[in-house]
C-alpha cells in the first residue's frame, strides 16, 4: 500500500529508491521473513537457509553499502535517502534490515577515520563483496553492561569502578584483547568481521574505551549458540569470546582519547535508525489493521464502517505519521552537522519504537482472535517490534540518559 508522503520535495531518484525498495521489501524479504520466523535459530543460519538468498540478493543490489559514501564503493545515498530506504526494508522486515545494516559497521566505522589499511582491508572490500561473504557484526553490549554502554556524557560512563567484560590491553604495536560480548550481537555467530567496542583504560570507565574492526578469524576467536528469542528471529544474535586474541593496531579506529566523542556521533545515526525502522514497522501493522478492517464483517457490516475502528485507525496512522516526520529530520540533521544532537536520536529511536508496538498492539485488538494467530502477519510484527523497546538500548535506560543531556546543555547556544 502506498502512503502518502508529507515531504513535497523529493527529488525523482528519491522516490524511484523507495519505489525499489519497497518492491524488494514485498517480493524477497517478507516471504523470506515468515520462513524463518517458524525456523530454529540454528535453521535460520544454516548453509541452505532463504536467509543466505535473502543476503546475496541484498548485497548484489548494493544494499549492504547504503550507510558507506560512494568514494569507498557505497551507495553514496544522501541522508534523507537512506532514511527512506530503511524504512521501505524495514516494512518488509525489521529482523532482515537490521542483520543488513550491522553488516556493514566494520565499514562503517572504517570510513570514520580512514586509514590506508582500513580502505584496503575493510572499506573497499566490503563494498565491492556480492554474495554476503564479508559480514560484520557490532560487538558492544556485554553480559553485564548492555543500555549502559551507550551512554556517553553520564556520571556513571566515567566511572572507574565500572569494569568492561571485553579488555584489550596495549602490547607494544598490538593489543592482547580478553573477554565476551553478549549473545545479543547481531550477526554475531556469522559474521567474519567485527566493529568492536571494548574498554582499553579501565581508569576511564567505559569512556576509557577504543573501536576496533577486526577480522574474526583471529587465534583466539570463539563464537557462541545462535539466540532463541520472541521476536525478530530472522536475525542472528550470538556471544562472541576473546581468548588472549592478538589485534594488530592497524585495525584501531579510535582509543580513550576520542572513544566518547566518536561513540556520540556513532550513536547519533545508529540509534536514530531504530526510530526510522520503527516507522516501518509501525506502518506495516497499520496497512494490516486497514486492509483487513475493509473485508472483516461483524455484526452485519465491515469493521471499516464503525467509527470506534475509524478512531483507532487515524490514531494509529497519526503515530506512523510522527515517527517518521520525527526520524526523518533527526537523522538528516545529525548527518549533516559535526556536533550531533544524540537527544534527538533518543527522542526518535523511544518515539519511533514504542509507535512501532503501539501500533501493532491496536492492530490485534482490530484482527480480534485472529491476530493471535501465526496465519496473520501481525501476529509476527507484534513480536518484532516488541523486541525493539530494549533493542539497542532500552527505552527506558535511553530516556534516563537523553534527560541527563537535556538538563546539561540546554538552552543549545549554536
Amino acid at each position: 500500500m502506498d502512503f502518502l508522503d508529507l515531504d513535497i520535495n523529493l527529488s525523482k531518484e528519491d522516490i524511484m529508491l523507495k519505489e525499489n525498495a519497497n518492491e524488494f521489501a514485498r517480493k524477497v524479504m517478507r516471504p523470506i521473513a515468515k520462513e524463518l520466523d517458524e525456523m530454529t535459530p540454528e535453521q535460520v543460519i544454516a548453509k541452505d537457509s532463504p536467509f543466505w538468498t535473502f543476503m546475496k540478493k541484498a548485497y548484489g543490489l548494493g544494499y549492504h553499502s547504503i550507510l558507506i559514501p560512494d568514494a569507498y564503493g557505497g551507495m553514496g545515498l544522501s541522508p534523507l535517502q537512506q532514511a527512506i530506504v530503511y524504512e521501505e526494508l524495514a516494512w518488509g522486515s525489521v529482523g532482515l534490515t537490521i542483520a543488513l545494516g550491522v553488516a556493514s559497521f566494520p565499514a562503517f566505522g572504517a570510513a570514520m577515520v580512514p586509514e590506508e589499511t582500513m580502505i584496503d582491508e575493510i572499506l573497499v572490500p566490503f563494498c565491492e563483496n556480492t554474495d554476503a561473504t564479508f559480514i560484520g557484526c557490532w560487538g558492544i553490549t556485554e553480559p553485564d553492561h548492555g543500555s549502559d554502554t551507550l551512554m556517553p556524557d553520564h556520571p556513571s560512563f566515567k566511572n572507574p569502578d565500572i569494569l568492561s567484560q571485553c579488555i584489550a590491553t596495549p602490547d607494544g604495536d598490538d593489543f592482547i584483547l580478553n573477554g565476551q560480548k553478549s549473545a545479543w550481537v547481531s550477526n554475531g555467530t556469522i559474521a567474519t568481521h567485527c566493529a568492536l567496542f571494548c574498554q582499553i583504560d579501565k581508569s576511564m570507565g567505559h569512556a576509557g574505551g577504543g573501536i576496533f574492526a577486526i577480522p574474526l578469524d583471529l587465534p583466539g576467536v570463539k563464537k557462541g549458540a545462535a539466540l532463541d528469542k520472541i521476536g525478530q528471529r530472522d536475525l542472528n544474535q550470538g556471544e562472541i569470546f576473546f581468548d588472549n586474541v592478538r589485534v594488530p593496531g592497524k585495525y584501531l579506529i579510535a582509543g580513550p582519547e576520542a572513544y566518547e566523542g566518536l561513540l556520540e556521533i556513532v550513536l547519533s545515526a545508529t540509534t536514530c535508525l531504530m526510530g526510522v525502522f520503527g516507522t516501518g514497522v509501525a506502518r506495516a501493522a497499520f496497512e494490516e489493521a486497514l486492509s483487513y478492517a475493509k473485508t472483516r464483517v461483524q455484526g452485519g457490516k465491515p469493521l471499516i464502517e464503525y467509527t470506534a475502528i475509524q478512531t483507532k485507525l487515524f490514531h494509529m496512522l497519526t503515530k506512523v505519521e510522527t515517527s517518521r516526520a520525527i526520524s526523518r529530520s533527526v537523522f538528516v540533521y545529525n548527518q549533516n552537522t559535526s556536533t550531533p544532537a544524540e537527544e534527538y536520536s533518543i527522542m526518535a529511536k523511544v518515539h519511533g519504537t514504542q509507535a512501532a508496538f503501539d501500533v501493532a498492539n491496536d492492530a490485534i485488538q482490530i484482527f480480534g482472535g485472529n491476530g493471535l494467530t501465526k496465519e496473520y502477519l501481525i501476529e509476527k510484527l507484534f513480536r518484532d517490534a516488541r523486541a525493539m523497546l530494549i533493542e539497542d538500548g532500552s527505552n527506558d535506560s535511553l530516556a534516563v540518559a537523553a534527560g541527563h543531556k537535556i538538563i546539561q546543555t540546554y538552552p543549545r547556544k549554536d
